[in-house]
Order: structure tokens, then sequence, then C-alpha cells
């Protein structure tokens, strides 16, 4: 009877405890503290400072700086404006050459 007792009191305890820390835990957030807002007289509720929905100013439409382009660039191997297949305009792919045969092995000890 002592270690059924025992067994009770230590887990009744554990659950205590648990209680306890999260009701520590919690206590931030049940305190009062109230935010004042520092209002000046005369003024209402609102501030007027509600933002705007507007885009900002559109970027110049004009050459962009920086010139010609730069000299290591090199131009597209297609031009996908043509009315030919993408297939037919690259090249084909070199093939792999064909490797000689292996030699036939012969099982050790025959």
């Amino acid at each position: 009877m002592a270690d059924e007792t025992l067994l009770v009191a230590l887990l009744g305890g554990l659950h205590l405890l648990g209680l306890g820390f999260g009701a520590l835990l919690l206590l931030p957030l049940m305190r009062d503290e109230r935010i004042v807002r520092s209002a000046h007289p005369g003024e209402e509720e609102d501030d007027g400072d509600g933002g705007n929905d507007r885009l900002g100013p559109a970027p110049p439409r004009g050459p962009r700086p920086g010139g010609i382009p730069l000299p290591d660039a090199v131009p597209a191997r297609v031009r996908l404006r043509e009315d030919a297949r993408l297939a037919d305009l690259l090249p084909g792919r070199e093939r792999r050459r064909e490797h000689a045969p292996l030699p036939s092995r012969t099982p050790a000890g025959r």
C-alpha cells in the first residue's frame, strides 16, 4: 500500500508542478498594462496617418545608363523569333565513340 501511495503522491506533485509552471508562463499575459496614447488636446482619435494605397513615381523611361553591351557578351545560338522548330535549329549532339570489347575472361582453376 505504501508504494501505491508514494506513486500517487509523486504523480500528483508532478501535475501540480506543471500547473505552477503553466501559470508562471501565463502571468505576463494576465498583467494589466494599458498603453496610454498621448493625443494632443483638440484632435480627433484618428490622426489621419492612414497611409497611401497608390504606387510611387514611375521609373524613368529613357535609355538605361551604361551604353553598349559588355565586350564579353555572346549572342544566343538560336533566334526564337524564326518559324523553324527549336530542335531543327540546334546542332545535334556528338556521339560517344565506341569502346573496344573487353577480353573474355576464363575462370581460374580450370
